[in-house]
């Protein structure tokens, strides 16, 4: 009667979620094909460039056609500007950008805000063409639509001197106040979808690229497919790309296997010291080269060492992705963020570069990762924390098991040869189905007794080993060559970016390799991964496209300019930045929020009235956009990376599994950097980028 009871909660339980899955595939479907509709039927994108110069004596008025005008015109500027307001500084000369309405009889009425931005002297401008400023500003405009007017765009000018820039302009359908909720709503909806994993990642990425390039076809901002392709980084592709295509070649060899064991060796089979190996390694490693490149080094060799101390790989990455993180605060070339910031004209004219910034940020790193891993000791205090729930044998069988499946579901459909594969790699899934059954059984029946630390290393040493030392000898020259050009990419005797560098060590390898099927080399390639960047890439444009980025900012620059006293406001904009910083990255690409972030800053740090010094909000920054990308499992390209790797060999590392754990590293990361960052700039007072 039990077992009949147990029979239909079963059916029941499974009737449900059959049930649930069909209205969470209806749902997402009607979401999508409403999103394509509006992406369908919603008008080109009407954008007009103009080149013109002006100056005192000479101005430019542009007619507006009255027919597709909108309320809200969008206007992007390029010219010799400054980063500053020109209202906050009238001792410069400026360029003001308004729009008026003609009458019939002859009068003019301004129909929107006036937009003034500073100017460049006549002498800081000779030659220029990389430090020109663009600009983008929204008119909200008083239409009135039952008076056949004329409406213009007017652009007066104070300089003494034919001042000449290039705009575009084009009607926007609603407010950027609206176009803000728009871009949260997207964002929000694929965090959704990725948090309760009701669709993959990657599909959820695409879904969110898709609908915020529908709102801008709906807001007449469409972008043309050729502009879509320019949002994509293909540096960061190309770097993932070559990277994986060298260590798919160097697995081969049998050398990350060796590495395991000689790692377990050297460890007495010790759970800590191998973790602290570790995450040292992801630390120092990704301080000096990218940490993309150390995560794609490191993934394999820790699974095999997880393996082999029944350790769950998953606990032990996701320590190590962290510290990767960390490790690559600390220079001004171990994180995109960094890159950033010291590659920016403003900031450098301030004092900011490679030294300044490493010899800041170095030591609240360190301090950080000290306190990292205490936290880290603690979360992981129990061994059985780390460990499968399941015996080693078991483990081993369900891990075989779902690397047939996933073969089964990669081969191509269609022909007979796959057909015939495919039904005996499901025979083979359902063998090993039956035998972890008889397994489970025979153990309840019998004393598990594990292995000693010599029969396990011998054990060890007999299954892995090297297995083409010809192989091995190429992979190692490539990659040493690689790695060194990686150290030497700042140079600017090298004409090589990392994307480039990747990809030609990974075609000298493939020709070294001499692999008569290219197929199985290109199909070990994380596809899945490369697919998630390029859609998140879009997302984010997207989200830039629409304001989010920059409101955020704005939000942030306006509370801290309405703090009084400076000491006080001091303490508010790095706090403020620190953790705005933080949690933004947490949730949305460092890379373009740092951009729309550095541009705030310098505007702060120009504004006299704020009188803030603009090394302390820097370093928030820096902090704030590098340890934020620890807070989730798609903050940071590093901790996609590995979730990608990581499921390629067997363990899926879900959105829940990550953010338990890295979510509380995070907040306990950038408090200690908010310390350290308090401590310096208001009780020693280190201001200056100088020591």
């Amino acid at each position: 009667m039990a077992t009949c009871c147990s029979a239909y909660t079963c059916k029941v339980a499974d009737d449900t979620k059959s049930k649930l899955n069909t209205f969470k595939v209806v749902l997402i479907s009607v979401a999508l094909v409403f999103i394509c509709v509006i992406f369908t039927v919603a008008p080109a994108s009407d954008v007009h460039l103009s080149q013109f110069a002006v100056s005192a004596d000479y101005g430019v008025s542009i007619n507006l056609t009255s027919e597709s005008l909108t309320p809200v015109l969008q206007v992007t500027v390029r010219g010799p500007f400054l980063n500053t307001d020109a209202a906050e500084s009238p001792s410069w000369q400026n360029c003001t950008f308004y729009v008026r309405r003609l009458h019939a009889n002859g009068s003019m009425q301004t129909v929107s805000d006036k937009w003034a931005l500073a100017m460049r002297d006549e002498a800081d401008i000779a030659g220029m063409i990389t430090d020109e400023l663009s600009l983008s500003h929204n008119f909200d405009i008083a239409l009135d639509q039952s008076d056949s007017a004329t409406y213009q765009l007017v652009v007066e000018s104070s300089a003494s001197y034919l001042a000449s820039m290039l705009m575009s302009y084009a009607n926007v359908m609603k407010p950027e106040s609206v176009q803000v909720v728009y871009a949260a709503i997207i964002l929000v909806g694929v965090y959704v979808l990725i948090i309760f994993e009701l669709v993959h990642r990657t599909l959820a990425a695409m879904v969110g690229a898709l609908a915020s390039i529908a709102v801008l076809a709906y807001m007449r901002q469409r972008p043309t497919l050729a502009t879509v392709m320019l949002w994509l980084d293909f540096e960061t592709l190309g770097l993932l790309f070559g990277m994986m295509l060298i260590v798919a070649i160097f697995m081969e060899t049998g050398f990350f296997d060796f590495v395991a064991v000689e790692a377990f060796k050297r460890a007495k089979g010790q759970v800590w010291p191998l973790i602290t190996t570790l995450c040292i390694f992801a630390a120092v490693f990704s301080a000096f080269l990218d940490n993309v490149t150390t995560i794609l080094l490191l993934v394999p060799v820790t699974i095999r060492l997880c393996e082999a101390l029944n350790l769950d790989p998953k606990h032990v990455l996701i320590a190590e992705v962290i510290f990767s993180n960390i490790g690559g605060t600390a220079t001004a070339i171990g994180d995109p963020p960094n890159v950033i910031i010291v590659s920016n004209a403003e900031l450098t004219k301030k004092g900011v570069n490679f030294i300044t910034f490493t010899m800041h940020m170095f030591i609240g790193s360190v301090i950080a990762c000290v306190v990292a891993y205490g936290h880290l000791r603690l979360m992981y205090r129990r061994r059985r924390y780390l460990q499968f729930k399941d015996p080693p044998e078991i483990v081993e069988i369900e891990h075989e098991i779902n690397i047939w499946r996933r073969t089964r579901e990669s081969l191509v459909y269609g022909t007979r040869d796959a057909e015939r594969i495919r039904l005996i790699l499901k025979t083979k899934a359902a063998e090993l189905e039956q035998l972890k059954v008889e397994k489970l059984a025979e153990m309840q029946k019998s004393i598990v007794v594990e292995e000693d630390f010599q029969t396990k290393l011998a054990n060890l040493q007999e299954e892995y080993h090297i297995q083409n030392k010809s192989l091995l000898i190429k992979s190692c020259a490539v990659l040493g060559t690689v790695i060194l050009l990686f150290f030497l990419e700042p140079l600017e005797a090298l004409h090589l970016s990392l994307g480039w560098i990747a990809i030609m060590g990974s075609i000298v390898l493939l020709v070294l390799a001499d692999k008569e099927e290219i197929e199985s080399v290109i199909h070990k390639v994380e596809w899945t991964t490369l697919i998630f960047f390029a859609a998140l890439f879009v997302l984010m444009k997207g989200m830039e496209k629409l304001g989010l980025l920059n409101f955020i900012g704005q939000q942030t620059a306006d509370i801290i300019t309405g703090v009084e006293g400076e000491s006080r406001r001091l303490l508010v904009a790095i706090v403020l930045i620190l953790w705005v910083s933080a949690l933004a990255s947490s949730f949305i690409d460092n890379i373009p929020f740092t951009t729309a972030m550095v541009s705030i800053i310098v505007q702060l740090a120009d504004d006299p009235k704020v009188g803030v010094p603009i090394a302390p909000m820097v370093w928030a920054l820096a902090f704030g956009a590098c340890f934020g990308g620890n807070g989730t499992l798609i903050g940071a390209s590093c901790n996609v990376v590995c979730a990608g790797l990581s499921e390629q060999r067997g363990y899926r590392l879900s959105f829940g599994e990550y953010f338990k754990v890295g979510f509380p590293m995070m907040i306990v990361s950038v408090t200690v950097a908010m310390v350290y960052l308090l401590v310096c700039h208001l009780v020693i007072g280190w201001n200056g980028p100088y020591l």
